[in-house]
Order: C-alpha cells, then sequence, then structure tokens
C-alpha cells in the first residue's frame, strides 16, 4: 500500500498545515471528555510526556494503518505498560478516538468521507487488536 496516499496519514498531514502542534487539542479534548485523565498529567514535566505520547501514539496509528513494520506493536506494549500503571483499557482505547476527533475538528470541511471510513476501519482494527490475546 503507498502510504502517501492513505485516508489516515492524509488526515494528519492536512491538520498539519492547520495546526503546528496537535498535543494542546488533543489533550483539551480529552480532558473535556475524560476529566479524571487529568489528573494523570500533573507532575513536573507532563507537557514533555503529553507530546511524546501523542507522537508515539501517532506514529503507531500510520503504521498499523500502512505496512506494519512493526511500530503498530507499540499498541501491545503500552495496553500492558497502562494496565500496569492502572489504566482502564477502555480509557486507552479511548485516546485513538480523541485523535481522530480532535483531527475531525481541525479538518472541518476537508474531513472526508473517505478519512471517515477509514478512521472507523482503524478505530475498529485498533480495538480488535487490543483484544486479541498477546
Amino acid at each position: 500500500m503507498n502510504t502517501a496516499s492513505h485516508p489516515i496519514q492524509d488526515s494528519f498531514e492536512r491538520a498539519a498545515s492547520r495546526c503546528g502542534d496537535l498535543t494542546p487539542h488533543v489533550y483539551q479534548r480529552l480532558f473535556e471528555l475524560r476529566p479524571e485523565t487529568q489528573a494523570m498529567f500533573r507532575s513536573k514535566g507532563s507537557e514533555f510526556v503529553k507530546g511524546s505520547m501523542l507522537a508515539l501514539t501517532i506514529e503507531a496509528i500510520l503504521d498499523f494503518a500502512g505496512e506494519r513494520r512493526g511500530h503498530f506493536r507499540l499498541i501491545a506494549c503500552e495496553i500492558a505498560s497502562h494496565d500496569a500503571y492502572g489504566t482502564p483499557r477502555e480509557l486507552f482505547i479511548a485516546f485513538f478516538a480523541v485523535v481522530r476527533d480532535t483531527l475531525r475538528d481541525l479538518l472541518d470541511d476537508e474531513w472526508t468521507p473517505e478519512i471517515a471510513q477509514a478512521w472507523d476501519r482503524l478505530l475498529a482494527d485498533i480495538d480488535a487488536f487490543a483484544a486479541a490475546p498477546a
């Protein structure tokens, strides 16, 4: 698959042309939808943690939606890690939808049915991947 023309990658590229940093937008949405998550990031250096977590998430999303060369495996590793922190699996998976919804809002009229369908498939696939035994 040519990932350069993949709707998931396209959504990130379009958003990047409108917004230099997705991090504050993603976390604002996360904290509005799931206020309990804000307490998870109250330590010193949390801005770096948020940016790093989002960057790794985006890298995993792009690999999972594309060629699956290995970065997508980070999803399984982070599920185990977040389980150890006591983060509910449902909350971990919900973060991917928060990313999608943030992109959708940023893209506004550039959010196409093709992009929407690709994201719907991706979120369903990530959910199934997360539910599969290790």
